[in-house]
């Protein structure tokens, strides 16, 4: 029975999508119940897999139209759910659940509710698909269904200033990562004959050729595409700020994890690769630039949602740098932030979305002192705040010091190698100033002065707080006790990353492949001594950061007694706020001013043309083509 679930789960979702639409605009409280009764189904489908999937180790394999494969070949499409498969799925059915909930009284004061709805779950059914998928062209079928309804959604509030531009920024370059799915696709069945993950998993390790070489480059660039990462991420920000704070939870923590989950499928089991060192440093690399370069511009945002949408990017790279790591603690890391990831920055968009809601605005020049008259949503913002700064005992520190810890192992390992000592610094640094940038936030939206316009904001319906409070709940819980999150949802989940011969074999039998990682990159768990070098690379970063500040400083004070603007006079605590020179969305104006290089080519660079981030597309494209060539 229970292997029926998974496309029950993804069917549900459809559906309520076909009567939601047939139904049209009949009754509000139909429509709420069809959106409650298939997200929640999906939702209570894959809680149902737990148990025997997590906890008993099996894998749940479905070919539809009982088409099973003849004479090893797999004519039919197949689902196969294994605990990475569901892990995911918990994810997407959890985020998708919850912002249905948050959305019936978010969107009640819209037009076209039947549209967006259908919509919602298009995107539902498409994500929750594509990780269940056991077929290669099948996810890209799912890809395309939830690119498109995502972008419909994205310019769903077409009166909003920039929805119709991010729409279609989101069109262009979504379009040249679903076709760079389509080509690896394409090139993969011409060398292998086959669509089904589980063979090709099989043949490839043996069938090496430039032709599949360079599809391991058009993949990678898809998938990288659908997570966001540099250089992709300007769509996540064009997209989030303009998108329902219902949608918004959904393209920062659902479909960035699509990304992810295909990053860990095409070099975990499709091409096996993880264990050479160039691929290793690829995601790295990529995963690092991802987490610094996003967080130095959300540090510089005065928008609210757009400063989350590149805090979003910055988790991911975490993410795929843990991932990149190629070890048991690295993946373990990895899935773990990227379901805090989910669980934080979903519960973040919601506390905007409420914000939004109540003021009409989203501008942290505009906003300020809410905390008076919305108090309940600044404390779920502030353990919302202080999960994603990985501050304990929320789950962010759960996971970053996992990454950390990592890292370290990694070095001590690889003989030392100063690549993964670098790659702790930077994500110490990156954590510290998503610290310093929801510091700015608090400051900006629910501390300092209430304007007086904002004197009669109340706070927001509980039908919208319900939802907030359960994702804060979740922070709280999966931080205070990681050993039974690790245990039955991160440990089995991490061994199916690993287990590359149990996923072909749950689709064509014992035996027909068998293939182990090496020994040498299963590593331990904790090691206590990675505290203390872990604390001295920590004083060694703040100690070089104040050496590199040292030499602005007299200029600084230099520039300052030359100019008028009282934000560069000197700033002391204590006086009242109406007299404070910095304002809560400045506050690290200094900061700011000794990266000023940095940040100018970062503006100047993201022009907001869609030619150009098209552009970047091709040339991150290019470049993958070049590394598959010359390394792999």
């Amino acid at each position: 029975m229970i292997q029926h679930f998974p496309i029950l789960a993804i069917m549900v979702l459809f559906f309520g999508a076909f009567f939601n639409l047939l139904l049209g605009k009949k009754s509000r409280l139909i429509r709420m119940l069809i959106v409650l009764a298939s997200t929640g189904t999906a939702l209570g489908l894959m809680l149902a897999l737990v148990k025997p999937i997590m906890i008993d180790g099996g894998i749940v394999a479905y070919w539809m139209g009982d088409w099973a494969p003849i004479a090893d070949f797999a004519y039919g499409i197949g689902l196969e759910v294994d605990a990475l498969s569901l892990f995911f799925g918990l994810i997407i059915t959890t985020a998708v659940f919850v912002s249905g909930l948050y959305s019936f009284e978010y969107m009640s004061h819209d037009d076209s509710l039947v549209n967006f709805y259908t919509l919602y779950l298009m995107l539902a059914g498409g994500v929750l698909g594509l990780v269940l998928s056991g077929d290669l062209f099948n996810v890209f079928v799912m890809i395309e269904i939830m690119t498109f309804s995502a972008v419909a959604l994205t310019a769903f509030r077409n009166d909003t200033f920039g929805s119709l531009e991010a729409a279609f920024k989101y069109l262009v370059v979504g379009s040249i990562g679903s076709s760079c799915v389509l080509i690896g696709t394409i090139l993969l069945y011409a060398q292998l004959h086959t669509l089904n993950m589980a063979q090709i998993a099989a043949l490839l390790p043996s069938n090496l050729t430039p032709v599949t070489i360079i599809a391991f480059a058009f993949l990678f660039i898809g998938f990288a595409t659908k997570a966001f990462l540099f250089p992709f991420h300007p769509l996540a920000a064009d997209a989030h700020a303009v998108a329902p704070s219902s949608i918004s939870v959904l393209i920062s923590g659902v479909l960035t994890k699509t990304g992810v989950y295909g990053i860990i499928r095409l070099v975990y089991f499709l091409y096996q690769n993880i264990g050479e060192q160039s691929v290793q440093y690829l995601l790295i690399l990529v995963g690092s630039i991802s987490m610094f370069v996003c967080v130095t511009m959300a540090l510089a945002q005065h928008n609210f949602k757009r400063l989350l949408a590149f805090h979003s990017i910055s988790q991911i790279g975490y993410v795929i740098t843990a991932v990149g790591l190629a070890t048991s603690l690295g993946v373990s890391a990895g899935l773990y932030h990227a379901m805090n990831h989910t669980l934080f920055k979903g519960l973040l968009f919601l506390c905007a979305g409420a914000v939004l809601h109540q003021t009409g605005s989203v501008d942290l020049d505009d906003l300020g002192g809410l905390a008076r008259r919305m108090p309940k949503t600044t404390i779920l913002f502030l353990i919302g705040a202080f999960s994603i700064s990985g501050l304990p005992p929320f789950n962010g520190f759960v996971s970053k010091w996992m990454i950390y810890q990592a890292a370290y192992e990694r070095a001590w390992m690889g003989g030392g190698s100063l690549i993964y000592i670098f790659v702790t610094v930077v994500a110490l640094l990156t954590s510290v100033l998503t610290l310093a940038s929801f510091i700015k936030v608090a400051q900006s939206v629910f501390f300092g002065q209430l304007p007086e316009k904002y004197k009669d904001v109340e706070e927001v319906p509980f039908s919208m707080r319900a939802p907030m409070w359960l994702l804060a709940l979740l922070c709280i819980l999966t931080g205070i006790f990681p050993d039974q999150v690790y245990q039955y949802l991160i440990g089995p989940a991490t061994s199916a990353v690993f287990s590359v011969a149990g996923y072909v074999s749950a689709m064509f039998g014992s035996g027909y492949f068998e293939i182990s990682i090496s020994a040498e990159y299963l590593i331990g768990y904790w090691n206590p001594l990675c505290w203390l070098i872990l604390l001295f690379v920590v004083l060694a970063a703040v100690t070089l950061v104040s050496l590199m500040g040292k030499k602005s400083r007299g200029k600084v004070r230099e520039e300052a007694s030359e100019k008028s603007d009282p934000k560069y006079e000197p700033f002391y605590g204590g006086e009242a706020s109406e007299f404070s020179q910095v304002g809560g969305s400045d506050l690290f104006w200094g900061f700011k001013h000794n990266l000023k290089p940095y940040l100018t080519f970062m503006h100047n660079a993201h022009s907001g043309v869609v030619n150009d981030y098209a552009l970047w597309g091709v040339v991150a494209l290019a470049l993958a083509i070049l590394f598959a060539i010359l390394w792999l």
